[in-house]
């Protein structure tokens, strides 16, 4: 059991693929000054208030949309736009490139946009489209996970902004062989990463039932996760699973009388998260934000699930509190990791109009911090 977890994470974190991303070195011309380096210690001098900022309000935005929507429809389009403050001489980092979108709405006002996807056919369609801003626009295959490496190798020192748009796109769902859902059968798959070594397929069929049953539960918040657990070990002993149709109606035997949603919705939800490692990519993602991000600098997450939302709520927090406290301290202390300002108070959802018209949006939340100078120590202040 511990061996097919350790193959997931590692087969997610393809290392020596980054030697092919010196073929973008030419992309250090765009690095400009320096990101602040963070964890310098306790004396901080900041001078900006947490909270505030904009309110959020979803009838400010007129729904833009964005082009190449038969590959995947952008959620929360002009808005995250609004927030990253695209302009002429900024250089941003879509760590999730997708059908490029996003990208394409910073690249029209004059960026310059760095875009990391691990799914190959989404960086042949986003490079198609985009390739009329090629002298502002990179692609480069990897997981987000990666970008600092990945940045360092071309050469790049600082970003204006970081855009994490966490959810699988259009085109996967709809893609009956990449096995991501259950409304088309296909392959029990769920790989975004084609090359990883783990599908869901063989998560079902060898993991023991305490294992299936934790990943349901923490991975889908499924409830029942015992009770599916369960069945699928008794059923595959006779069969096998192969097809995203076979799971989904085990599942369905076992969770009747369901909600709106598909029995199965938070069964294939867990498998998706564990096959991709999704959990521990974003929080090293987050460590890494902000060591990149420049003063001023836009952090922009579209989360679509709570196990996302919690995880970057939590690093938001963690991240803009001015001061920490703990019950055997005398009084609070200067917050060290005091690095953000949170622009959003609360998780920008999608207007109703676009719900209407993508009904894949229902659940995303947008959340916004900005950069806050550059941490002082003691040490610097006295020197």
């Amino acid at each position: 059991m511990k061996e097919i977890l350790r193959r997931v994470f590692a087969s997610n974190r393809p290392r020596p693929a980054l030697a092919g991303v010196r073929g973008f070195a030419h992309l250090s011309d765009w690095s400009g000054p320096a990101a602040p380096k963070p964890g310098l210690g306790g004396g901080l001098r900041f001078g900006l208030s947490t909270g505030g900022g904009d309110d959020g309000d979803p009838s400010r935005f007129s729904r833009a949309r964005g082009g190449g929507a038969t590959y995947h429809r952008s959620v929360l389009l002009e808005e995250a736009t609004h927030y990253l403050e695209p302009a002429p001489g900024k250089l941003f980092l879509d760590g999730t490139l997708g059908g490029g979108g996003h990208s394409e709405a910073l690249l029209r006002l004059g960026a310059k946009v760095i875009g990391l996807d691990q799914d190959p056919a989404a960086l042949s369609f986003a490079r198609a489209r985009l390739d009329q801003y090629r002298d502002n626009f990179g692609a480069i295959q990897g997981n987000f996970s990666e970008f600092g490496e990945i940045l360092e190798t071309v050469g790049i020192r600082g970003l204006d902004g970081i855009l994490l748009d966490l959810g699988v796109s259009s085109h996967q769902l709809d893609e009956a062989e990449r096995g991501f859902s259950f409304a088309k059968d296909g392959p029990l798959d769920m790989r975004m990463n084609p090359d990883a070594e783990v599908t869901a397929a063989e998560l079902v069929n060898t993991c023991d039932e305490a294992e299936l049953a934790r990943i349901f539960y923490h991975y889908g918040e499924e409830k029942a996760s015992r009770r599916v657990a369960r069945a699928i070990v008794q059923r595959r002993g006779r069969k096998p699973f192969s097809t995203t149709s076979d799971l989904a109606s085990l599942v369905a035997t076992v969770l009747r009388g369901r909600g709106k949603s598909h029995p199965a919705t938070r069964v294939f939800q867990a498998l998706r998260i564990a096959v991709n490692d999704e959990l521990r990519s974003l929080e090293e993602a987050l460590a890494e934000v902000p060591r990149w991000l420049r003063p001023g600098g836009r952090l922009v997450i579209i989360s679509f699930h709570s196990l996302e939302d919690r995880i970057v709520k939590s690093f938001l927090r963690r991240c803009s509190a001015a001061e920490i406290d703990r019950p055997e301290w005398p009084e609070p202390k200067a917050n060290p990791e005091r690095y953000f300002k949170v622009l959003i108070q609360k998780g920008l959802a999608p207007a109703p109009e676009e719900i209407s018209d993508n009904p894949r949006a229902r659940s995303a939340r947008l959340r916004v911090a900005e950069r806050l100078p550059t941490a002082v120590s003691k040490v610097d202040q006295e020197a």
